[in-house]
């Protein structure tokens, strides 16, 4: 069964929330939020009252990794709906038709905006790491964020 609760929340955020209401399912967003917030706090406090073997600390990393990973494409995927709200129509289609999408960040046309948002972003702290799961992640995210767009103003224009 479920419980109902109160929430107290500031008023320009209230107002946000009417005016998008139909648009998210707020109640789950929160179970959600609330869910990982305690699913933290129990698995750090499991991790100082008991011995951990190799397969439990193999089974948190990779659920902490998929956190991680999950944060990077909300990143990259917030990152290209503000860009391709801001872009030229030409770019645009340039990004759109663009075959390997991993190389964009390397591809001249776009090099030296991939390397503002590396700097803007804690991607920075990263890009020397040997790792690409944060980078794949984010332009993973980066693209649905820029279809995402195309694909609610392609028929409109």
């Amino acid at each position: 069964m479920a419980q109902k609760i109160t929430l107290s929340i500031p008023d320009l955020l209230h107002e946000k929330l009417k005016e998008w209401r139909t648009s998210f399912n707020f109640s789950k967003m929160f179970q959600e939020a609330v869910t990982e917030a305690i699913q933290k706090k129990e698995e750090f406090q499991k991790r100082f009252s008991e011995e951990f073997d190799m397969p439990d600390i193999i089974k948190r990393l990779k659920h902490e990794k998929l956190i991680w990973e999950k944060k990077y494409y909300k990143l990259g995927k917030a990152e290209g709906l503000r860009w391709a709200k801001t872009i030229h129509y030409e770019d645009l289609l340039y990004v759109l038709q663009f075959k390997d999408t991993y190389k964009l960040i390397s591809d001249p046309k776009m090099n030296q905006y991939f390397e503002q948002v590396y700097q803007t972003t804690d991607l920075v702290k990263y890009s020397n790491s040997g790792t690409v799961d944060h980078e794949q992640m984010f332009i993973d995210g980066w693209f649905k964020g820029v279809s995402e767009f195309w694909n609610q103003v392609k028929e409109k224009i």
